[in-house]
């Protein structure tokens, strides 16, 4: 069974149609990623899936699960993770603090509402374990303003895990980084795709060739092509469409 699917899924914006009848899955264990010119309906299909967006027809399950319906915050405690295209932090707040506030968002209760936060010991534990993954964990009490734009994408990669997710969102990871950073964001998402199902949405060739197992192409809303790095590389709709003018 997929860990996420979507079943013709469409958005419209009054006379605009930004995904039109968009069909998609995603296993544990894989990297599906989801390239395409700007204005292919990209950044709106991830919303979809996160639940910031209610699809105008379509359906979406999560396991056996029908979630076409449920808000963001069920997602989240279901098992979607996502970050974001542009950095979304506290930026006065500790890296670990960051990473503890949306650790503690994922195990809130009512039975906790009396329980010191700071003395909570699952979301520090969380917190924790998901800085140690992405490599912060010896930043950890700096202000998660001092860091670099490569630390910052680093540590809403951890927010995402610190509420321990089966299913990875990831909305342009990559973007502003330098070769360096990007390198290390990129072996991050390689060992991510090995135990989460991963949607990554990113303009970075190169790293979508290189850590993708699946890719969908997008143009104007609708899936043109889907398949492994080889056969998109080698489709001349994908070439005319996107790759021959991605340079």
């Amino acid at each position: 069974m997929n860990a996420l699917e979507a079943e013709g899924l469409t958005r419209r914006f009054g006379g605009l149609t930004a995904v039109a009848d968009v069909s998609l899955s995603l296993a544990l264990g894989e990297l599906h990623a989801v390239i395409g010119p700007n204005g292919a309906g990209k950044s709106t299909l991830v919303n979809l899936l996160a639940g910031e967006l209610r699809p105008s027809a379509g359906r979406i399950r999560l396991g056996a699960e029908d979630i076409t319906a449920w808000p963001v915050f069920r997602r989240a405690r279901a098992g979607i993770g996502r970050s974001f295209q542009r950095t979304n932090l506290l930026r006065e707040a500790t890296v670990f603090e960051n990473a503890r506030l949306a650790a503690q968002a994922a195990v809130f209760a009512p039975r906790r509402w009396l329980r010191a936060a700071a003395r909570d010991a699952e979301p520090i534990e969380r917190a924790g374990l998901a800085l140690d993954r992405v490599g912060l964990a010896a930043r950890a009490a700096l202000p998660a303003g001092s860091l670099s734009h490569g630390e910052m994408r680093l540590l809403e990669i951890a927010m995402a895990l610190a509420t321990r997710p089966a299913v990875l969102l990831l909305d342009e990871p990559l973007a502003g980084l330098g070769p360096e950073e990007g390198e290390r964001v990129a072996a991050l998402l390689r060992g991510l795709a090995r135990d989460h199902a991963v949607l990554l949405v990113e303009h970075d060739m190169d790293v979508v060739f290189a850590v993708a197992d699946v890719l969908t192409v997008m143009v104007d809303g609708r899936v043109l092509e889907r398949g492994p790095p080889s056969a998109i590389r080698a489709s001349a709709a994908v070439r005319d469409a996107y790759l021959g003018h991605a340079a």
